[in-house]
């Protein structure tokens, strides 16, 4: 065995009085891909910033020694030497990492100008090269191309191609794939697997999916509430799990919990031919058309849930918030709510119908102010539909959504930054059902969460559906979720429905090549085995 590349001793990291990260130790050998998993608040994320000391304001304890020597020791002049050269990082959100005044080329050649001290046409070269190394296309082009004129994965390859400039032997990723499409998660843990056997480099994910992990790592860390519970190889891990929390991660896979639709029940939704198009600027003067949505059929019913899936770009969610009316483009077709047409309603004709069609966004912390408390959040629907209801009256209406969702009264005063990702979720379908809606849209509502809060946040969307008769318009790429969700399932692709009707006969047996291939992805990063109590564990 060779001597380890990093290795983690006594790790102890503190934020004032608080102690995030208490008495960890691991090692990676040089070569070796390591995976820290757990949820959110875990520790495992800060524990991977402690590597490169970009924990602001934390003290350290232990020791932590790369090729020999403790980075904890070194000053921080040494440890500019060390970032990006020795030990490199991929951010978990490239549109928040990556400097949205400055194209992607440039920000990938002051790296290279920076730390190697070539001159600008060299690293230009190089940038480019390694643009096309990550399997970006036309790379001398993209290489021009500010952050937002990418794609989600297309960005994530600009930030390995950055990571990678200088040959570090240690690469980070932390959370390399949370909210990609299936089928850019599945390219860019082949690009990692492919760029490490390459380069021979060192790999630390941190990932809160252990079915992810389970293709890429060779063994694996489970980090709960800022310790270390249990570290082993891969295979032994997924086979034969010791400890509870870690097959409690295991199990917490979406599981179908749908109840059975009555066959009287009335159409709450329905839209004919359904088109959405846009006018996209082409130079000073030139615009021309663009179809995101084309002529779209569907139905949906009350206490039933349509799944649409597609990879992101497929219009799915363009065809949401066209058929609650809530898109900038312009819309042609039927659209009918509760028997009536809507499709040419005007804003304020639409206003008194607004209360019984509400939606849920996927970033809680996004949508909801972070200069509102929880009960003006809540309530601000409320006193807009409802303005005869007396303040206490308010109060005690937004008192029972947030019951329903399972909060209690006393988060009524505090504000969105103090809850878990979770719980925020919670408080935003709260501020849905407060209406009492017959219509949910839920745009991607647990893609941002943990496995285990998914699983919950699924759980409490059936209860709330069977209770009230909810119908859903559920907007995903997680095919698992749909699976677990869905009544219908549409499959869209270039603002298409190339695939539609029942989700299991859809899931079982999908006809067309491009919803085959959606699954074929899927199951590469969710097939973990079944997994036992851990009886007969050593």
């Amino acid at each position: 065995m060779s001597a380890p590349l990093l290795e983690v001793q006594n790790l102890a990291i503190r934020f004032g009085d608080a102690v995030v990260v208490d008495d960890i130790s691991f090692s990676i050998a040089p070569g070796e891909k390591f995976a820290l998993v757990g949820e959110s608040g875990s520790g495992k994320s800060v524990s991977s910033l402690a590597v490169l000391r970009l924990n602001q304001d934390a003290r350290y304890g232990g020791r932590i020694l790369f090729n020999g020597e403790d980075i904890l020791q070194k000053s921080e002049r040494q440890m500019q030497q060390v970032r990006g050269n020795d030990v490199a990082m991929i951010f978990q959100e490239p549109m928040t990492a990556l400097n949205p005044l400055f194209t992607i080329g440039n920000q990938i050649a002051e790296v290279l100008m920076r730390h190697e001290g070539i001159n600008a046409r060299e690293a230009a070269l190089r940038t480019v090269a390694l643009l096309e190394k990550t399997g970006i296309p036309e790379p001398a082009r993209r290489a021009l191309a500010y952050p937002h004129e990418l794609s989600g994965g297309q960005r994530q390859r600009a930030m390995i191609a950055m990571a990678l400039a200088c040959k570090p032997r240690l690469l980070i990723a932390d959370e390399p794939t949370t909210a990609l499409d299936v089928t850019i998660q599945v390219q860019i843990l082949e690009l990692l697997n492919q760029l490490q056997r390459d380069e021979n480099m060192a790999v630390l994910i941190i990932s809160h999916d252990l079915n992810l992990v389970r293709h890429f790592a060779d063994r694996v860390g489970v980090m709960e509430k800022g310790r270390l519970v249990e570290t082993a190889s891969t295979a032994e891990l997924f086979a034969n799990p010791q400890e509870p929390y870690t097959r409690k991660l295991l199990q917490s896979r979406p599981q179908r919990t749908v109840a059975e639709v009555a066959a009287d029940a009335p159409t709450v939704l329905q839209a004919e031919q359904l088109r959405c198009t846009y006018q996209i600027k082409q130079g000073w003067f030139k615009k021309r058309l663009f179809q995101a949505v084309d002529g779209v059929d569907l139905q949906l019913r009350r206490g039933e849930t349509l799944g649409i899936v597609g990879e992101s770009g497929s219009g799915k969610s363009t065809l949401g918030m066209a058929l609650l009316r809530l898109s900038g483009s312009r819309v042609t077709g039927a659209i009918r709510f509760d028997g009536a047409s809507i499709a040419e309603s005007s804003s304020r004709d639409l206003r008194p119908m607004r209360s019984r069609m509400q939606v849920v966004f996927q970033d809680p912390f996004a949508s909801l102010s972070p200069r509102r408390t929880v009960e003006q959040i809540v309530g601000e629907g409320l006193a807009l539909h409802h303005p005869e209801l007396s303040a206490e009256q308010q109060r005690r209406t937004i008192a029972d959504a947030l019951a329903e969702v399972g909060l209690p009264d006393s988060v009524l005063t505090r504000y969105p930054h103090e809850f878990s990702g979770g719980q925020r979720q919670r408080i935003a379908i709260a501020r849905a059902l407060v209406l009492q809606p017959e219509l949910l849209l839920l745009d991607e509502p647990t893609s941002a969460l943990d496995v285990t809060v998914q699983q919950q946040v699924l759980q409490l969307l059936s209860e709330l559906q069977r209770r009230h008769g909810l119908a859903y318009l559920f907007i995903t790429h997680d095919l698992a979720v749909v699976r677990a969700m869905a009544h219908q399932v549409l499959v869209m692709k270039d603002g298409k429905v190339v695939e539609g009707g029942l989700t299991e006969e859809v899931m079982q047996r999908p006809q067309h090549t491009y919803t085959q291939r959606l699954l074929a992805a899927a199951s590469y990063a969710a097939d973990a085995p079944d997994v036992g109590d851990g009886a007969g564990a050593a």
